[in-house]
């Protein structure tokens, strides 16, 4: 089934031929990322970087939420990474409207800070109504994919990456964080998993801590109203 987070319309015509091919949906796994990209809006006019990471993914889990809900046992799990810590939302100014101030680490940043806050909030919403759903997030450490490949032309790309290859790890690797936190019986709500190396770089999956900008609820819960307006799905409403 064709997904394209990047625009609504995609986001809700997939939602449409899910909900009407199928009856539950025990894991729903938000892993959908661009990094560091240049600056760009996607069709609906969002910073591209929020709107994939973020956004996209805020508005498939509300069009999924009800299949989530009725299917126990279910799971979110939304895919961060190290760089959230580098996030500092400016909510009148999400979408970097003034291009000057935007850099590709900062809006990343961004999105992977709002990616740690819609997971926690979620979660606290989940727990308020006694939902038979869980949110937890997992991040991937630093893994061999082709994420990065933009940042450079691909030949300098092929120089460069060897010399880089002792701090990373496969994506085979980089992908048990988010496994382990879709399937685990053990894992509960508002977890964070990620590799046990150090620093997170590499390594077995693990309960990591993320930040105190992370926890912060009452950016969360601005930022959980901000989605719904722009996005214009509501879900756990409060």
């Amino acid at each position: 089934m064709v997904l394209d987070l990047s625009s609504l319309q995609s986001v809700r015509t997939f939602a449409v031929e899910f909900n009407a091919a199928y009856a539950r949906l025990d894991v729903l796994l938000n892993n959908a990322g661009i990094m560091m990209v240049p600056y760009g809006k996607t069709e609906d006019g969002f910073e591209r970087q929020l709107g994939v990471n973020h956004l996209g993914h805020f508005a498939l889990t509300g069009l999924f939420f009800d299949v989530l809900h009725k299917t126990p046992k279910s799971r979110v799990v939304n895919v961060s990474s190290n760089a959230h810590r580098f996030g500092e939302l400016d909510f009148d100014d999400l979408m970097f409207d003034n291009e000057d101030a935007y850099t590709p680490m900062k809006a990343y940043g961004n999105s992977k800070l709002s990616n740690m806050l819609f997971t926690y909030e979620m979660q606290r919403r989940l727990e308020e109504r006694n939902a038979d759903v869980i949110a937890v997030a997992a991040h991937p450490g630093i893994s061999t994919t082709n994420l990065a490949n933009h940042l450079a032309p691909a030949f300098l790309m092929k120089i460069v990456m060897p010399l880089f290859g002792w701090m990373m790890q496969s994506a085979a690797m980089g992908a048990l964080p988010s496994i382990r936190a879709a399937v685990d019986p053990d894992v509960v709500g508002g977890q964070y998993f990620g590799p046990n190396g150090k620093n997170e770089r590499k390594g077995y999956p693990v309960i990591v801590p993320s930040n105190e900008a992370s926890h912060n609820e009452a950016d969360a819960r601005r930022l959980w109203q901000i989605s719904e307006e722009l996005t214009g799905v509501s879900f756990l409403s409060e």
